[in-house]
């Protein structure tokens, strides 16, 4: 069987896997913290902070930074934080080595691309146009798309669905615990990154392989089929 017949559908992360967004998160994040009065946040903070979606992010910066939002703070500070981090200009060199070269090769052989992220769908969507990647995936989920985000699998199989595939014929591929999470609720192998934001050991994520650089991919597919 070949890898196309074993995995039509392939299924990606977004922040850590396909690019390296955490330098203009933190900016983002800053430039709100600074307007409110807070101190910055090193990009090492912001990298531990990564992954659950926006409003988490929020959260966990003002806590760090003093005292914690409250419940109806945290709504129209994400909005702001938001707007913030959408007006930034993009930067192609965000996106990881052999990220574009990887997902063309594997379009053009026939494969179906999702993305599945915890980032709006709407901000994903303007920023995949703006690298120049929108035309490489045919399904988005964002964290605003379904009620539960990762780690929970229902964004992942909003994906599946309307890639038109079930578990048998998928393959997650993430940087961190919620992509395992969510592939394992799934029922669908998952491929990690060794260069994203795992916030843990990479041996203790549970993902089926990990592999160092994004070209690394298809030979990882080849294994696990």
């Amino acid at each position: 069987m070949s890898i196309l017949e074993r995995f039509p559908a392939l299924i990606f992360d977004f922040d850590g896997t396909l690019i390296d967004s955490a330098p203009d998160i933190a900016l983002g994040l800053n430039r709100l913290l600074a307007a409110e009065g807070r101190r910055e946040l090193p990009l090492a903070d912001v990298h531990q902070m990564i992954g659950d979606g926006a409003g988490r992010l929020v959260e966990q910066a003002f806590a760090a930074t003093g005292t914690a939002l409250t419940p109806d703070e945290r709504g129209p500070m994400t909005e702001r934080y938001l707007a913030i981090y959408g007006a930034l200009p993009v930067d192609r060199a965000c996106i990881y080595p052999g990220v574009v070269e990887t997902l063309t090769a594997l379009k053009q052989a026939g494969h179906r691309l999702g993305l599945c992220t915890n980032k709006p769908a709407g901000i994903s969507l303007d920023l995949l146009r703006e690298l120049g990647m929108g035309a490489l995936f045919d399904a988005v989920a964002g964290g605003d798309s379904v009620a539960r985000k990762k780690p929970h699998p229902d964004p992942l199989v909003f994906v599946m669905e309307r890639l038109g595939v079930g578990a048998g014929g998928a393959v997650m591929v993430g940087d961190n615990a919620n992509d395992v999470a969510a592939a394992r609720g799934a029922g669908v192998p998952v491929v990690a990154v060794a260069y994203g934001y795992p916030r843990m050991a990479l041996e203790d994520l549970g993902a089926d392989i990990i592999i160092d650089r994004f070209a690394d991919l298809p030979g990882a597919l080849a294994r696990l089929g």
